[in-house]
C-alpha cells in the first residue's frame, strides 16, 4: 500500500500536476505549493536554485541517499515520522540517532512529518480536526484532534529529534500525502510550523507503480520540467514499488540539474521560509 493515500482514478492526473498531493490545501482538495524566485543566497554562477526534499518512509534508501547527497555536494530537508522500516524497527527509535546525527553534521535541514505519520480527514463542525495515523497505538483508526492536540503531534517529532540528536527540526511541516485544511496550516502555524508543500513538477512519482510509471519516464519528466525555485519530493523508500526510485533516479537527476546550471538548497534558504528561522 502507498505511504500516501491517492484517490482512484487519479493516477495518471498526479503524475502530470501532482494536485492531489501538493500544499497548502484546502478542504477540498490540496493546492500546489508556491514556486518562488530562486534563492539571493545563490552563487552568481548558478541558473537557478531547487529545493531537494525527503520525506520518511519504509527507510530502505536511507544511506543511498544520504551517500549522494555528500557525492553531490547538495543540502537538503528531511521531514521526519516516526515510520516502521525494512529493518524491523522506527524511524525515529534509537537505533536511527546515529544516521539522523550524521545528517545535522553534513548542514542538512529537518522538518514535522507529524509524529505517527497523521492524515488529516476534514474539518469537523464541532471545532476538532478528524484525523488518521498510520502508525502508533490508534493506527489504522479515525481520531478527533484539537488544535492543541494536533500540534502536539507535530511537537513530538521536535521533542524526540532532539532526543536523538541534541538539536532542534527547523520550523516547518509538511503533511502526510500532502493534505491539509485551514484549520490544520492555523494549528501548525499557531505552534510554530510553517507547512511546506511542492511545486507540481517536484513530485518525483516515487509512491507509483514502476510498471505503469517506469524509472526512467519519471527523470526524463523531472529533468525537463523543474524550474528554479521548484521544491522536490521523494521518499526514503516506498514499501509497494517494485523498482525503487531512489537507486536509478537521483544521482542521475541531481548531476543532470547541475549540468544544466542548477545549485540546491535547503528549506531555510527558501525565500518562502527563511524568514521563520526562529522556533518558538
Amino acid at each position: 500500500m502507498m505511504k500516501h493515500l491517492i484517490p482512484a482514478g487519479r493516477v495518471s492526473a498526479m503524475l502530470l500536476c501532482a494536485s492531489a498531493m501538493l500544499s497548502p490545501a484546502h478542504a477540498a482538495a490540496p493546492a500546489p505549493a508556491a514556486t518562488a524566485p530562486a534563492a539571493s543566497s545563490a552563487p552568481a554562477a548558478c541558473k537557478g536554485t531547487i529545493y531537494m526534499t525527503f520525506d520518511t518512509g519504509s527507510q530502505s534508501q536511507a544511506q543511498l541517499i544520504a551517500d549522494v547527497l555528500n557525492k553531490r555536494h547538495v543540502k537538503a530537508t528531511f521531514f521526519l515520522a516516526n515510520e516502521k522500516t525494512t529493518r524491523g524497527d522506527y524511524s525515529l527509535d534509537a537505533s536511527w540517532a546515529p544516521y539522523w546525527k550524521g545528517r545535522v553534521a553534513e548542514g542538512h535541514a529537518f522538518g514535522t512529518h507529524t509524529f505517527d505519520h497523521v492524515y488529516w480527514k476534514k474539518d469537523l463542525a464541532n471545532g476538532l480536526i478528524q484525523v488518521k495515523p498510520q502508525f502508533g497505538k490508534d493506527g489504522g483508526k479515525l481520531a478527533s484532534f484539537t488544535d492543541k492536540q494536533f500540534c502536539e503531534e507535530l511537537r513530538r517529532v521536535d521533542t524526540r529529534f532532539q532526543e536523538l540528536t541534541g538539536h532542534k527540526l527547523d520550523p516547518f511541516w509538511r503533511a502526510p500525502g500532502g493534505y491539509t485544511s485551514p484549520r490544520t496550516l492555523a494549528a501548525g502555524s499557531a505552534c510554530g510550523y510553517q507547512h511546506a508543500g511542492w511545486a507540481p513538477a517536484g513530485y518525483s512519482g516515487d509512491e507509483l507503480p514502476s510498471d505503469k510509471y517506469p524509472n526512467a519516464m519519471l527523470l526524463k519528466k523531472a529533468l525537463a520540467n523543474l524550474r528554479s525555485g521548484d521544491i522536490f519530493i521523494s521518499h526514503m523508500g516506498i514499501w509497494s514499488r517494485k523498482d525503487a526510485w531512489a537507486p536509478a533516479n537521483l544521482d542521475a537527476l541531481i548531476s543532470g540539474l547541475q549540468d544544466k546550471g542548477f545549485c540546491f538548497a535547503t528549506l531555510r534558504e527558501h525565500p518562502a521560509y527563511a524568514q521563520k528561522k526562529g522556533q518558538p
